[in-house]
């Protein structure tokens, strides 16, 4: 990363534009010129706790205090910061029920989008009469992650814990509240939640659906960020090193603004998707709103995009690098035993050498190694990962690139769901992704040439673009992403065609075999006792 060098005074122009995304491993504030080019960065790693009931609970208070070190941190890299930030955007990890009290206190800890519990709540709800009515104005399907199946198992379950509540927020608009003192949502999370894609507002019919129309004064305005933004509070400031009245933008959910700064919208490219390939696998294809497929299974998001009239179609599995890290673990396990050790670096250099000596198409393997099981582009929480044609020939190497390739099968179940062609062109963000070996079997599979974009830090940069709309540096978002992101994007890389015509052959046994193992996946878990224990994850 470059420091800006040189004394500041306070009539300094101010140049920078600042970028918070708060995700479930790390928080990051991230400083940005005005025409892209990325400055600093300051991060520091997530915290937050699971138990065996299925809860995955996060502190709101060391959210806020980590996300003001973040900002500190970057004041001591760059120079004259906070005379030099025209505004500062903020983003985050999506899903989840951040509840807040009386004086914007926490009235609980936050569960996360990998909180469990309302899974029967959501089972319940999927039974309503009202539950494709539901589906069809958010466009997305019922999950435990979603806050608004969240709430309703809190009210049937611990009404208490609502009773103290005044606001029901999401990570980011938490983090907007202590930077603004405005309770605020944007309008993606909004909508896919609680309302309609098509409007960006709340729906009251889709509240009736949740059986929230009683809980109705938890959710917050929605207020749209390249266009409104409010002033960082004195207090905020104090605790961040910035200057009180800088001008704060919500953004919209992380989700959505890493796909924009990754490019998953330039014009002249209406057949791209863009995939993330993270701890979890987000698959999505920006389109206009008339355009939206609507699945059978009613399953997957449709996400607004800080674009008029377009969202982001989005299926999510469950778990994407989990698998990576899983099959590299094996090989780190065995060499323990044998007193050699690989670092986690080592292991990821290794995986090109593995990917190039396993036999491509030698095994099939369900990438579902998540507990909470699959959530696109099916819903089945008893889902578990799964080889198929293990034979005495299977050696270490097929294994890692049975792995990869089940990441490209499950990017591609995905993408199939969405009622479009497969993409002209594959977008790809993410740390696994800088293995060009990798991004050709991705390739491949999904049948599609890939992409990457030096954009290192995309989340928070899809922030910071919002504060360029919303202030006026750029006309409108077109303008900006002709500037920060196209120029960004490499060559596209061809997949090899004979990979490609092996895993157009090979997708359908891919698939028929995970509709066949749903009840086998049923009756194991009913016999079956998972052995979970309490952990305190500080991911990194």
């Amino acid at each position: 990363m470059d420091k800006v060098m040189g004394t500041v005074t306070g009539n300094a122009a101010r140049d920078l534009l600042v970028g918070i995304d708060a995700g479930t491993s790390v928080i990051k504030a991230v400083a940005f010129d005005l025409s892209g080019r990325q400055i600093a960065v300051a991060s520091l790693p997530n915290r937050y706790t699971t138990s065996a009931d299925g809860a995955a609970t996060q502190s709101l208070a060391q959210t806020w205090a980590d996300c003001a070190q973040t900002l500190r941190d970057l004041g001591e890299q760059v120079e004259g910061l906070a005379q030099r930030t025209q505004a500062l955007a903020v983003t985050g990890q999506g899903d989840g029920t951040w509840l807040v009290g009386a004086d914007n206190q926490p009235a609980s800890d936050a569960w996360l989008w990998l909180d469990a519990r309302a899974a029967n709540t959501v089972r319940a709800l999927q039974e309503g009469p009202a539950s494709r009515a539901r589906f069809e104005a958010t466009g997305t399907g019922l999950a435990a992650c979603s806050q608004g199946a969240q709430i309703a198992h809190m009210a049937a379950t611990m009404p208490d814990v609502l009773a103290r509540a005044e606001v029901a927020l999401h990570c980011k608009d938490w983090l907007y509240l202590n930077l603004t003192g405005v309770r605020a949502t944007d309008p993606s999370e909004a909508s896919f939640t609680y309302g309609n894609f098509r409007t960006r507002r709340y729906d009251d019919a889709v509240i009736d659906a949740l059986g929230l129309s009683a809980r109705r004064g938890l959710l917050p305005e929605i207020i749209d960020g390249t266009e409104l933004t409010h002033p960082l509070s004195a207090q905020a400031a104090a605790e961040t090193g910035l200057l009180a009245g800088t001008p704060v933008s919500l953004g919209f959910v992380d989700i959505v603004l890493t796909a924009l700064g990754a490019g998953i919208h330039t014009e002249g490219a209406a057949g791209a998707s863009c995939s993330i390939v993270g701890s979890t696998g987000m698959h999505m294809r920006a389109m206009r709103n008339e355009n939206v497929h609507l699945n059978a299974e009613g399953t997957g998001y449709v996400i607004a995009l800080p674009l008029p009239g377009m969202s982001a179609q989005v299926q999510s599995n469950m778990a994407a690098t989990l698998n990576v890290d899983w099959v590299l673990n094996l090989a780190c396990d065995l060499l323990t035993q044998f007193g050699t050790s690989l670092s986690r670096s080592d292991r990821i250099k290794c995986i090109d050498g593995w990917l190039q000596e396993g036999r491509p198409g030698s095994l099939l393997y369900h990438p579902y190694i998540s507990d909470a099981g699959e959530r696109g582009p099916f819903v089945e929480p008893n889902a578990r990962a799964d080889f198929i044609g293990l034979t005495s020939e299977s050696r270490y190497p097929d294994l890692v690139r049975a792995v990869v390739e089940g990441l490209g099968m499950a990017a591609r179940d995905c993408y199939t769901s969405m009622g479009i062609p497969m993409p002209d062109e594959l977008r790809l963000t993410g740390g696994a992704t800088r293995s060009r070996a990798l991004r050709g079997v991705l390739g491949a599979v999904v049948g599609a040439p890939t992409r990457i974009s030096t954009r290192e830090e995309a989340g928070a940069a899809g922030a910071a673009m919002m504060a360029a709309v919303a202030l006026g540096v750029y006309p409108n978002m077109n303008a900006c992403i002709a500037e920060w992101v196209t120029p960004l994007l490499g060559q596209p890389e061809s997949p090899d065609a004979e990979l490609t015509r092996l895993y157009a052959q090979l997708f359908p046994a891919y698939r028929k075999a995970r509709e066949a193992l749903v009840p086998t996946w049923a009756e194991t878990a009913r016999l079956l006792k998972s052995r979970h224990r309490p952990v305190s994850a500080s991911l990194n």
